[in-house]
């Protein structure tokens, strides 16, 4: 008998590129693994033919346009990718009756709370790529009702480019840096993230609906840049600075924690943040040494 058939989109991202390894674990699943090269996810007609062909039973979404930044000015190319193309994804997973897993952001939220955030809060982001993306969310809701929309923060993994690539690029090169204490959030180990997410789809009683993950603990992006320095061994001196002297295109929620208490009561383990870091620290040292 032949094994449900998962579909995952950007591969070649941080995330992708985690359920690429984890997916021998799960190995109750067959995987087809993609990005724009082999499914423009954009594109409503592809994405028509490759369901048609491969006739997914889940759908992973691991694709976005991530740029912050940089989405204030490419409006155009950001809400085609976090919105436009989850509305073809729900589309044809409504056709098949396969499932959704889409993945969001905590950037949906505009940041003024003081308590964590639940799933049903009111949504205002302060930025272009979270008003990008919690039209994703609408879109995915509208046209699958049985969606699974799975919010995060802080993302980072051995993969691509993220916070602790940076700072421990910097913190190399310089004697001192200055990060940002005045933002509070949660980071996200793209593992732990890919491994829930696996754990979801394994399951037949998930209730669709929006659901929060990161890992445990609430910090200063400044928190997080001492952490990375502790944890790599590193010498440099982290000083910490306001919003107001690192200036950015896109605005930053102030606070930005959720509660993750809905995807708990599934049973779905949540890591400390420092516990997690140090997994993916080690891991990035132990690659780099066997390089050298």
């Amino acid at each position: 008998m032949a094994k449900p058939l998962v579909l995952v989109t950007g591969q070649n991202g941080q995330l992708g590129n985690e359920l690429k390894l984890l997916a021998g674990e799960y190995n109750q699943f067959d995987y087809i693994f993609t990005d724009v090269m082999e499914l423009d996810i954009a594109d409503a007609i592809k994405v028509t033919h490759f369901f048609t062909e491969h006739k997914p039973s889940f759908c992973i979404n691991a694709a976005a346009y991530t740029a912050v930044d940089k989405a204030e000015t490419e409006k155009e190319i950001t809400l085609k990718i976090n919105a436009e193309a989850v509305g073809n994804l729900a589309e044809n997973c409504a056709r098949l009756n396969a499932r959704l897993v889409h993945v969001s952001t905590d950037y949906v939220f505009d940041g003024t709370a003081n308590s964590p955030y639940t799933e049903d809060h009111p949504v205002s982001p302060v930025n272009f790529y979270g008003e990008s993306k919690l039209r994703g969310e609408e879109i995915a809701i509208e046209k699958l009702p049985s969606s699974v929309i799975i919010r995060t923060s802080w993302v980072y993994s051995y993969f691509g480019n993220n916070f602790v690539k940076t700072m421990l690029r910097l913190m190399k090169d310089r004697e001192s840096i200055n990060v940002i204490n005045d933002q509070f959030g949660s980071p996200t180990y793209a593992r732990d993230l890919g491994e829930a997410i696996l754990k979801m789809i394994s399951r037949e009683n998930v209730a669709p609906g929006i659901y929060h993950f990161s890992n445990e603990g609430v910090i200063s992006w400044f928190d997080f840049a001492v952490a990375i320095r502790d944890l790599s061994g590193m010498k440099c001196d982290v000083k910490p600075i306001d919003t107001s002297g690192y200036p950015t295109p896109a605005k930053r929620p102030a606070y930005s924690v959720m509660s993750k208490e809905k995807i708990k009561a599934l049973g779905i383990e949540l890591k400390y943040w420092k516990d997690s870091l140090e997994q993916c620290i080690r891991l990035l040292q132990d690659i780099d040494a066997g390089s050298k």
